[in-house]
């Protein structure tokens, strides 16, 4: 069986594991072990104080398949982006150029620094080995956090973001990088991505252009990167469209990658989950309909998927569900199906 659970310190050198495999434009996961160390730090740190949105606390989460014991992913939220250090995006907008009397009128799309999203829960830090992305991984390593944070809302703030890896090539090279940002820091891509990820965001301030940029003077592999993912993002993108994210024409500063937003109640997997009680049985459910299941505890957290045929205020399952997740007949689930259900 496969498990969500928060990360903790014996986690430490497959996180490093993952932050070499990730490589360039994976921000939030530094290849520095005393960094992540530190990040492993504050999620046990986090989930022992009371919620505070002063943008300190954060978590981690790994994915773990019990049978074997070998984590095989990682996803994070931060509770509040921007407050302890600046957050900085560029916004896409329209500048109008026209004149009545040569008769002219033109559109200019344009980018300008901006700290807009200051103060927004943040999704982040999700990665799973290749030769795990199949069947309900993904799903659960992304939706798991929303059933964290439907348990816990007062721990993370009313928007949340997620910023999407952007373009770049086998080789890590980042056309919208070359074209516009190797310009003012005299850098390679991963140096700036590395520096970024490990905390030291004021070169940013200090040498980022201040004033409007206009598009079209920019190479135009450089334009046409602008708000596109990675394709190893694709999956992730899709999945969180699903959950009610939309973009809202604010890119990546480094790579231009989207980044996608929306209310927490409005997510789908916090808007339609709900609490049921776990009936534990002898007999294995045979229902083909898939759901998140999690506990609602808060440093024992556990989620995964698992059939399920509720059946009012309670659901029966199996003796090994029950341990993975932690509880005990009787005890509170909650639950939401994995995928929006279609109208029939």
């Amino acid at each position: 069986m496969i498990i969500m659970r928060p990360i903790r310190e014996s986690d430490l050198d497959v996180l490093c594991d993952i932050a070499r495999e990730s490589g360039p434009g994976f921000t939030s996961l530094p290849d520095n072990r005393e960094l992540l160390q530190a990040k492993i730090a504050r999620t046990r740190q986090t989930l022992q104080q009371e919620a505070t949105l002063d943008g300190s606390q954060g978590y981690l989460f790994v994915m773990e398949d019990l049978a074997s014991g070998q984590v095989i992913g990682t996803s994070g939220i931060e509770t509040a982006v921007g407050l302890n250090e600046p957050w900085y995006h560029y916004r896409i907008g329209t500048v109008v150029h026209a004149s009545r009397e040569l008769n002219v009128y033109n559109n200019f799309r344009t980018l300008d620094l901006c700290n807009d999203y200051t103060g927004c829960a943040e999704v982040c830090t999700l990665y799973l080995k290749p030769d795990f992305r199949k069947g309900s991984n993904g799903n659960l390593l992304s939706k798991s956090r929303f059933m964290f944070m439907a348990e816990y809302p007062e721990r993370f703030s009313e928007r949340v973001i997620a910023e999407m890896r952007g373009y770049s090539d086998d080789k890590g090279r980042s056309p919208f990088w070359d074209g516009l940002g190797r310009h003012f820091f005299s850098m390679e891509y991963s140096q700036a991505d590395y520096l970024t990820g490990s905390g030291n965001k004021i070169f940013i301030a200090e040498l980022m252009p201040k004033h409007t940029i206009y598009l079209h003077l920019l190479p135009k592999d450089a334009q046409r990167v602008i708000g596109q993912v990675h394709r190893n993002t694709e999956p992730a993108k899709r999945m969180l469209e699903n959950e009610g994210f939309r973009f809202e024409g604010y890119i990546d500063i480094f790579d231009a990658g989207p980044t996608v937003a929306t209310r927490l109640n409005d997510i789908r997997s916090v808007r339609d989950s709900r609490y049921i009680k776990a009936r534990i049985s002898d007999t294995p459910c045979r229902s083909d309909h898939l759901y998140l299941v999690s506990n609602t505890l808060l440093e024992d957290f556990r989620c995964t998927v698992a059939p399920l045929q509720p059946e009012g205020s309670a659901a029966q399952i199996s003796h090994e569900l029950a341990d993975a997740l932690r509880v005990s007949n009787g005890d509170p689930l909650r639950i939401v199906p994995i995928k929006a259900r279609q109208p029939e």
